[in-house]
C-alpha cells in the first residue's frame, strides 16, 4: 500500500479522498491555487504545494507544475478527483513516465472513452444499445445542421470531450440548430480545449441511469448496481439516489451485464460509470463511460456499506478486488442532495461570498455531509459553486425522502444565495416523490418548485422581531458587566416606564413591501408583539449561533435568526426567509447601480457580442455572453431600446456589478 499520495484537485472531492487515506494511514499532499491558500482541503492534508494562479488553465490543469509536486514531497502516487485532469490521457501519460502511479484506469480505457464519439463506435461495435444519432469525425456546422435534420428534432449537442452538463445544448427546431452549436462550440473548447461535438435525437422523457463498474488489474470486474441521476438542471445532476426507483432485478443485471462488458471491452481497471438513457418503457441506451469517480459516489458507498476510494487506493497499489460479484448486495435507499451557492429563482445563477454563517444537520447513520468549504470560506468565481453533499440513507425511499426533508430543514447557509429551500420542494415535490422520474422534471414542475408571490407568514415576523429583542437585551447584559456600574438601571432593557406601557415600532421588509411588528414591554424578557392586527405574548431564549426558543402564547418552538448587516435570514419549520431590518431613521434610497446601464450579474468573461451598439433592440434580445463560473450567461435587453455602447470587449474579465452595456430605453 501506498505511505504517501497527492490529490490533483480541490474542494469537496480532496477532502474526501483525504478522509479515506488518514483512516488508512496514507499521508495526504495537497495541492493549490492562489484562491485557495486557506481552503479546507489544504487545511486537512498533511503537506500542501502552491500550484500557481487562481485560473484552472494556470494551476490545478497544469500537468507539470502537478508532477512536479508529486516528486517534490516523495508522494507515490496521484488521485485526480474527478474534473480538472481526472480523464486526461496527458496526465496520466506524464504520472506513467515518471514512475507515478496514477489512481485510475489505464491510459488505453481513457482514450477509448474520453471521446464520446469513439466511445460511441466502440459500442456499436460491442452491440451496445446506442441512441441514434451522429458520432463522426466531420464537424463542418452545415453538415451537422443537415446530420441534425435526417435524425430529426429535438436533437441534443454534446460536446465530445465533455462531462457535467457542460457543452451541451438542445435544440428544439432547425433553425436554431447553427447559433446553438456556435454556442455549444465555444462552451467546449472553454471548458474541455477540445470543440468536437456529436448530435444526437433529444429522448422524450428518459432517464439518466448510471451504473458503477469496478475493474482490477486481476482481469475482474464487478458492477456495483445503479444510481438515479434523472433530476438535473442545466444538464448538470442535482438529486441523486441508489437504488433507481422501480428497477427490476432483470433489468439491473442486463444493465450491470451491459456496463461490465463495456469496462472489459478497454481493459478497465479501478472505479468507473457507464451511463444510460432509460426510456419509460424499460429500453436503454448507452451514453457515455465516465473514467473516473463520480461526484454522486456516495449514494452508492450508503447502499453498499462500502468505501470506493480505499477500493481505488487498493486497486491501484496492485490488489484484486476485496469482493466478487456474488458477494455484493443493496441496503435500503439513499439520496444525494448538492448544495450550491446559486440562485434558482434567478436561473440558478451562481452566487460568490463570504459564508457568514454555516451550520450543516448533524451527522451519523442516517446523514452525511461531504464538503470542502466551512463557516468563514469563500465562494469564489473561480471554480464550480458546490457548498457541499448532502447524503442520506434508510431502510427504503419513503424513509429516505424523510430524512432528507429534515436533513435540508436543519441546513443552515447565511452569505450566499443558496438552493436549499429549493431542494426541499424538489424532495418534496409529488412527482419526484412518487418516482414520476425523467430529466425534465424541474422543467415540467416550474410552477410547484418556482412558486410566486409567497409571502412570509406572521410567525416570520414575530421571530424576526423576539430575535431583534433579545439581542439588544443580550448586549445590554454585556455593557453592564463591562461598566463601572454593573446594576445602574440606564443598562435595563425591560421598557420600564412610570405609569405607562413602553411600546415602540420593529419594521421589516420582505421584497418590495414593508411590515411593522409592535412591541410592548411586560417585563424582563417579556413582551406583547402585534402584527396583523393580531397580538401574542412573546417570551424566548437566544443562543450566541443565532437559535432561539420562542414561546408564542405558551407554543414552544425552534427557530433561528442570523444577522448579516440590514438583513434578518429567519429560518423556521424547514423555511428560510430573507428580511431587512428597516431603520426608521434611515432614508437613504436604494443603490441601483449606474442609470441606464446593464450590470454584471457575477465576475466574470466577456466571450461574444450578440448586437451591433447604435442599433435599437427588442425587449429580450441577446446582447453579449458573459462567461462566469465554468458557465455562459447571456445578458439580454432589459426592454426595447437603443444599445449605444458596450463597456467591454471580448475577453475582457470584468467585476460583479460592473456596467456592461450602456442602454437607453425607449420612450413609451
Amino acid at each position: 500500500m501506498f505511505e504517501k499520495i497527492l490529490i490533483a484537485n480541490r474542494g469537496e472531492i480532496a477532502c474526501r479522498v483525504i478522509k479515506t487515506a488518514r483512516r488508512m494511514g496514507i499521508k495526504t499532499v495537497a495541492v493549490y491555487s492562489e484562491a485557495d491558500a486557506s481552503a479546507r482541503h489544504v487545511r486537512l492534508a498533511d503537506e500542501a504545494v502552491l500550484i500557481g494562479p487562481a485560473a484552472v488553465k494556470e494551476s490545478y490543469l497544469v500537468i507539470e507544475r502537478i508532477i512536479a509536486a508529486a516528486k517534490q514531497t516523495g508522494a507515490q502516487a496521484i488521485h485526480p478527483g474527478y474534473g480538472f485532469l481526472s480523464e486526461n490521457e496527458d496526465f496520466c501519460d506524464a504520472c506513467e513516465r515518471e514512475g507515478i502511479v496514477f489512481i485510475g484506469p489505464p491510459v488505453s480505457a481513457i482514450r477509448a472513452m474520453g471521446s464520446k464519439s469513439e466511445a460511441k463506435k466502440l459500442m456499436e461495435a460491442a452491440r451496445v444499445p446506442l441512441t441514434p444519432g451522429y458520432h463522426g469525425d466531420n464537424q463542418e456546422p452545415d453538415y451537422l445542421h443537415q446530420q441534425a435534420d435526417q435524425i430529426g428534432y429535438p436533437v441534443l449537442i454534446k460536446a465530445a470531450a465533455g462531462g457535467g452538463g457542460k457543452g451541451m445544448r438542445l435544440v428544439e427546431k432547425s433553425d436554431d440548430f447553427i447559433a446553438s452549436l456556435a454556442s455549444c462550440k465555444r462552451e467546449a473548447a472553454s471548458s474541455f480545449g477540445d470543440e468536437h461535438v456529436l448530435v444526437e435525437k433529444y429522448i422524450t422523457r428518459p432517464r439518466h441511469i448510471e451504473i458503477q463498474v469496478f475493474g482490477d488489474t486481476h482481469g475482474n470486474c464487478v458492477y456495483l448496481f445503479e444510481r438515479d441521476c434523472s433530476v438535473q438542471r442545466r444538464h448538470q445532476k442535482v438529486l441523486e439516489e441508489a437504488p433507481a426507483p422501480g428497477m427490476t432485478p432483470e433489468r439491473r443485471a442486463a444493465m450491470g451485464k451491459a456496463a461490465v462488458e463495456a469496462a472489459k471491452a478497454v481493459g478497465y481497471v479501478g472505479a468507473g460509470t457507464v451511463e444510460f438513457i432509460a426510456n419509460q418503457d424499460g429500453s436503454f441506451y448507452f451514453m457515455e463511460m465516465n473514467t473516473r469517480l463520480q461526484v454522486e459516489h456516495p449514494v452508492t458507498e450508503m447502499i453498499t456499506g462500502l468505501d470506493l476510494v480505499e477500493w481505488q487506493l487498493r486497486v491501484a497499489s496492485g490488489e484484486p478486488l476485496p469482493l466478487a460479484q456474488e458477494q455484493l448486495q443493496i441496503r435500503g435507499h439513499a439520496l444525494e442532495a448538492r448544495i450550491y451557492a446559486e440562485d434558482p429563482a434567478k436561473g440558478f445563477l451562481p452566487s460568490t461570498g463570504k459564508l457568514l454563517h454555516l451550520a450543516p444537520p448533524a451527522e451519523g447513520l442516517h446523514v452525511r455531509v461531504d464538503t470542502g468549504v466551512e463557516e468563514g470560506d469563500e465562494i469564489s468565481p473561480f471554480y464550480d459553486p458546490m457548498i457541499a453533499k448532502l447524503i442520506v440513507w434508510d431502510e427504503n425511499r419513503d424513509q429516505a425522502l424523510a430524512r432528507m426533508l429534515q436533513a435540508l430543514a436543519d441546513y443552515r447557509v447565511v452569505g450566499v444565495a443558496n438552493n436549499i429551500e429549493f431542494l426541499s420542494r424538489l424532495t418534496n415535490c409529488p412527482a419526484f416523490s412518487n418516482a414520476d422520474l425523467d430529466t425534465g422534471l424541474i422543467e415540467r414542475e416550474k410552477a410547484y418548485l418556482f412558486p410566486e408571490g409567497e409571502q412570509p407568514p406572521a410567525e416570520v415576523y414575530l421571530v424576526a422581531a423576539l430575535g431583534e429583542l433579545l439581542r439588544e437585551a443580550a448586549r445590554a447584559e454585556d455593557e453592564a458587566e463591562r461598566g463601572t456600574d454593573p446594576g445602574s438601571p440606564w443598562h435595563a432593557r425591560d421598557g420600564w416606564r412610570l405609569n405607562a406601557t413602553a411600546k415602540r415600532e420593529l419594521i421589516f421588509r420582505f421584497g418590495e413591501s414593508q411590515k411593522a411588528v409592535t412591541v410592548a414591554y411586560r417585563g424582563r424578557d417579556l413582551y406583547t408583539l402585534t402584527v396583523d392586527g393580531h397580538s401574542t405574548e412573546a417570551r424566548g431564549k437566544l443562543d450566541d449561533r443565532g437559535g432561539l426558543r420562542v414561546e408564542f402564547d405558551g407554543r414552544r418552538m425552534g427557530a433561528t435568526v442570523i444577522v448579516a448587516g440590514e438583513k434578518r435570514h429567519v429560518f423556521l419549520d424547514g423555511r428560510t426567509w430573507q428580511l431587512a431590518n428597516v431603520d426608521p431613521l434611515h432614508h437613504a434610497g436604494e443603490g441601483g447601480g449606474a442609470e441606464g446601464g446593464l450590470l454584471a450579474p457575477m465576475p466574470g468573461k466577456v466571450i461574444a457580442l450578440l448586437a451591433e451598439a447604435g442599433t435599437t433592440v427588442e425587449k429580450g434580445a441577446p446582447l453579449l455572453i458573459l462567461e462566469a463560473m465554468k458557465m455562459e450567461h447571456t445578458i439580454t435587453a432589459p426592454a426595447s431600446g437603443l444599445l449605444k455602447a458596450f463597456r467591454f470587449a471580448v475577453g475582457d474579465q470584468v467585476g460583479d456589478g460592473a456596467e456592461l452595456v450602456e442602454f437607453e430605453p425607449a420612450k413609451k
